[in-house]
Order: structure tokens, then C-alpha cells, then sequence
């Protein structure tokens, strides 16, 4: 049960850390046409046709189901209504990877339909997540720690939708790319916090858990 334990955190940990560094490489690219500030992110994807970019929304999405069945597992107080969110983000995040959106200019088949619907359903639930699990840390000694930096992801996540929401309706899009990665990186934050703590904790058990048995 412990080795069990020690699993999900461990597969939460790899697996954002390899979206990180797969996003950072996917949105690299020497076209000039190809514009980070001014594309999202699943444009940019659709674009560039490298696969980084889907491979690093399958490992994100992975790794946050596998956080959520270690916060599960370790007992947090994380809350049903939060951890209902946690698996639309991680669910939604998956689908984004496997159904991508069409380039831009192009009218949206049901596809890209899909993919739009989804991905505002993911940029929605998790800053309200953290916004649920503030509370629940900060009465809790093993979380108490990382309540106040939940709780500032959550604004900053917060504040991300509001900002994308006026760019892609009255604002014409102007730096909708640069918005939306700020976005998805308090929220990638926020989901690695999570990871490294509930790792944190669980090594602590088992460290605990070895010296016992050794004694």
C-alpha cells in the first residue's frame, strides 16, 4: 500500500515536469509566421504539426489524474466538489491532446467545437479547485503550508480567465496567445505545488514508515 502510495505522487511529479519542458520545446519553432503572443496554444499545435504541444497535454493530463488518486489515497482535505473539478481539468486535458482545433480563418468543424468547449471548461476548473482547497489546507497541519501559495494560483488563475475572456470577446484576440500561456502556467503551477507536497509527505511517511520497521 505504501509502495502504491509512493507511486501516484511520483507519476504526478515526472509527468507535469515532462509537460513543462515538452511545452516549452513545442512552442519553440523558427517560422516567423508562427507567433506565440498572438496564437493559442492549440492553434500554435495545429500549426506547427510537431506533436509536442499534444504530447505535453496527454502527460499533463495523465500526471493530474495521477495527483488526484494520490490526494485520494494520502487522505487530503481536498474536498468532493475540488476534486470533481481536478478530474474535469485532467479529463479535459486529455481530450484537448486528442482532439485538436482547426487552423485559424477556418470555419470550426465538430471537432474543434469540442476542443474549444473543453479547453474553457479547463481553464475554468481548476483555479476555482484551489479556490476550494484554500480553506481545507489551512485547517489542516500537513497542508497548512502551501495554503497561502494555493490561494495566490487560484487568484492568478482567477484573474487569467477574466483577462482571457475580455481578449477573446472585446479585446480582438490582442495578445490572446501571451494571455492564455500566462493562464495555463499558474495553473500548471498550481497542479505542480499539489504534486511536490503530497510527494513532500509521502516520503516523510515511508521515511518514517522504514524507520520503524528497521527499529
Amino acid at each position: 500500500m505504501l509502495r502504491l502510495k509512493m507511486f501516484y505522487p511520483l507519476i504526478a511529479c515526472v509527468g507535469i515536469l515532462m509537460a513543462a519542458v515538452a511545452a516549452v520545446v513545442g512552442q519553440i519553432d523558427p517560422d516567423p509566421y508562427l507567433d506565440p503572443l498572438n496564437l493559442t496554444i492549440s492553434e500554435y499545435a495545429v500549426l506547427d504539426r510537431g506533436g509536442a504541444t499534444e504530447f505535453s497535454m496527454l502527460s499533463l493530463g495523465i500526471a493530474s489524474f495521477a495527483l488526484v488518486a494520490g490526494l485520494r489515497t494520502a487522505k487530503a482535505p481536498v474536498g468532493a466538489l475540488a476534486e470533481r473539478l481536478m478530474l474535469v481539468w485532467s479529463g479535459a486535458l486529455v481530450l484537448i491532446a486528442l482532439v485538436p482545433t482547426t487552423a485559424p480563418g477556418l470555419a470550426l468543424d465538430t471537432g474543434a467545437q469540442v476542443h474549444r468547449y473543453v479547453s474553457i471548461m479547463a481553464f475554468v476548473a481548476m483555479p476555482v479547485a484551489g479556490a476550494l482547497m484554500v480553506g481545507r489546507f489551512a485547517e489542516d497541519e500537513r497542508w497548512r503550508a502551501v495554503a497561502r501559495p494555493v490561494e495566490w494560483l487560484s487568484l492568478a488563475g482567477g484573474f487569467g480567465v477574466l483577462a482571457i475572456t475580455y481578449v477573446a470577446l472585446p479585446g480582438d484576440r490582442v495578445l490572446i496567445g501571451l494571455v492564455e500561456r500566462v493562464l495555463l502556467g499558474a495553473e500548471v503551477a498550481l497542479v505542480g505545488l499539489l504534486a511536490v507536497r503530497l510527494l513532500q509527505l509521502t516520503w516523510v511517511r515511508s521515511t518514517r514508515a522504514a524507520q520503524v520497521t528497521l527499529g
